[in-house]
């Protein structure tokens, strides 16, 4: 009886890998099931149409106050950790990018209306004094954001 159950035992031990090669999964060291399945083709992505009438870029754009003042260019986008977009940068003030410094304002006080064309502008519900007030952004440090009266909220997050 333990003969049996040992020539059994053997047989299986040599079956068992055989057919997993002959299948076309070698068992290779390091290396299980699981990793190869993740060779199998991703599903097709997504894909949404925005008409052109719909949807801009933003970055380069003129911001322009209520009063029409000219308050710089917006030169990037701010994202919290979960990608909800919190403020803009502009690099306001100067000529021709001498004398410029960059300020940090909330998303939501910027006005999307008109910006079919590149030449459009981007208003602020800021004035001129208000933006000119506003400390400098610098990468690294902590970030001060301009907000319209009654609207800026402290970012919170868990360190």
């Amino acid at each position: 009886m333990r003969v049996r159950l040992s020539v059994v035992l053997l047989v299986m031990t040599l079956v068992i890998p055989a057919s997993v090669q002959a299948q076309g999964q070698t068992a290779q060291p390091g290396r299980g099931i699981a990793q190869d399945a993740a060779k199998e083709p991703a599903p097709p992505p997504s894909v949404t149409v925005i008409g052109a009438r719909d949807a801009h870029g933003i970055l380069g754009r003129e911001v322009r106050s209520a009063a029409d003042e000219n308050m710089g260019r917006i030169v990037d986008v701010i994202v919290d950790r979960s990608g909800t977009v919190r403020a803009a940068v502009i690099d306001f003030g100067g000529f021709l990018g001498v004398g410029s410094r960059k300020i940090v304002v909330d998303w939501r006080a910027l006005r999307f209306g008109a910006i079919a064309n590149k030449s459009d502008s981007i208003s602020l519900e800021l004035t001129k004094e208000q933006v000119s007030a506003a400390p400098e952004y610098k990468e690294d440090a902590p970030v001060i954001v301009l907000g319209a009266a009654g609207k800026l909220q402290p970012w919170e997050f868990d360190h």
